[in-house]
C-alpha cells in the first residue's frame, strides 16, 4: 500500500464515548449528530459553539441516525428495527426481526438513499447461527424487506456513489466491503470492491463506517487500526488519515460549510471486549475528532429518511 498520510494529533471534542459512531451532519443548523451505541446516548452539538453539547439518553441502544425530510427531530435505527425518536423515547416503525433471533441479535449501521429509504444491517452471532443480514425500509410503502440474507458478520458502513448507481456495503469481522449496482431501491451484482486482508491491512484491524465524498471517494474507518483508508473508486488506497492517539476509529461523516470538514467518532479500547489496558497508550479513544480537508476533498450530499 502506497498512500499519502494525514497526520491528526488531537481530538475535536472529548467525550469519552464507549463506541461512539454514527456522525451526521445537520447543514441547517451547523450540527453534529452522533451516538454512544454502548452507552444508550445521542450526542448533538453546534460546530461553532461546543459548549452546546447537549446528551439524550435511551432505555436502549441507538445504533444509527438519520435527518428527516419533514425536519422534525431524528430517524434511528435502535436495536430491534426502524424508528423515530422523540425526546428521549423511542418510537418504533417497524420491528422486522424475527423473535427467535432478536436476543442474539441487533441493528447497527445505517443509511438513506435519494428517495428517503433506510437501508441497514444487523449483526451476527456465529455461536448461535444468527447471520447479519441487509434490510430496507421504505417511507412510501411502508414496508420492510431483508435485501440481502448475506449471511454476513457485522454489517456496517454503508452508502451510495454521488450519482447513485453504486451501493457500498462492509462486512466488519471478515474485512470486506462489497459494491453493488443500484437502481431504485434494487441491489444486484454484489461483488468485493475492497477486501483489507487482501490489501494488507493489519490484523485485528477492521473496516468500520464509511462516508463518501463528492468524487465517489470512499472513507473507511479502521477499528483497531488508528486510521480512516480514502479508497479511489477503483478501490486503491490513496490517503490515510493517522489518528496516533486514538485506537479504534469507528466511523465519519463530512460537514460543515463548504462540507469539506470530517467528522470521525472513536471507541474506548475496551469496547466491545477489547483491551482496556491499551487505553493509556491511546488516551483519545471514545473522543470526536475533525480533520481540515478544505480544498482537498467535500463530501457527497447526506440523504434523509423520507418517514
Amino acid at each position: 500500500m502506497s498512500s499519502r498520510e494525514i497526520v491528526v494529533q488531537a481530538p475535536w471534542l472529548k467525550v469519552d464515548c464507549i463506541l461512539g459512531e454514527g456522525p451526521l451532519y445537520d447543514p441547517s443548523t451547523s450540527t453534529l449528530h452522533f451516538v454512544d451505541i454502548t452507552d444508550k446516548k445521542v450526542f448533538h452539538v453546534n460546530t461553532q459553539d461546543l459548549d452546546s453539547l447537549s446528551v439524550d439518553n435511551y432505555d436502549e441502544p441507538i445504533t444509527s441516525i438519520a435527518l428527516r425530510r419533514n425536519g422534525t427531530g431524528l430517524a434511528c435505527t435502535a436495536k430491534a428495527g426502524f424508528a423515530v425518536l422523540e425526546g428521549n423515547s423511542i418510537s418504533y416503525i417497524t420491528q422486522p426481526i424475527p423473535p427467535d433471533e432478536l436476543p442474539h441479535t441487533r441493528f447497527n449501521d445505517g443509511a438513506c438513499d435519494s428517495k428517503g429509504r433506510y437501508f441497514a444491517g444487523t449483526i451476527y452471532d456465529n455461536e448461535k447461527g444468527v447471520p447479519g443480514k441487509l434490510y430496507r425500509y421504505d417511507p412510501e410503502t411502508a414496508t420492510c424487506h431483508v435485501v440481502d440474507e448475506g449471511p454476513f458478520t457485522d454489517s456496517n458502513g454503508l452508502g451510495w456513489s454521488p450519482d447513485e448507481s453504486i451501493f457500498y456495503f462492509t462486512d466488519s469481522i471478515v474485512n470486506k466491503i462489497y459494491a453493488y449496482d443500484y437502481q431504485d431501491g434494487e441491489l444486484s451484482n454484489r461483488r468485493v470492491f475492497v477486501d483489507c486482508m487482501q490489501k494488507g491491512f493489519p490484523e485485528n484491524t477492521f473496516c468500520d463506517g464509511l462516508c463518501i465524498d463528492d468524487q465517489g471517494g470512499v472513507w473507511s474507518a479502521r477499528f483497531g487500526g488508528s486510521r480512516i483508508v480514502h479508497f479511489t473508486p477503483d478501490g486503491e488506497s490513496d490517503v490515510q488519515i493517522v489518528f496516533p492517539t486514538a485506537l479504534n476509529i469507528t466511523s465519519c461523516c463530512f460537514g460543515g460549510p463548504n462540507n469539506d470538514q470530517l467528522y470521525v467518532t472513536t471507541a474506548h479500547c475496551g469496547a466491545v471486549g477489547g483491551d482496556a489496558s491499551r487505553q493509556e497508550r491511546y488516551p483519545d479513544s471514545g473522543h470526536v475528532f475533525c480533520v481540515d480537508l478544505a480544498g482537498q476533498f467535500r463530501g457527497a450530499e447526506r440523504r434523509h429518511f423520507a418517514g
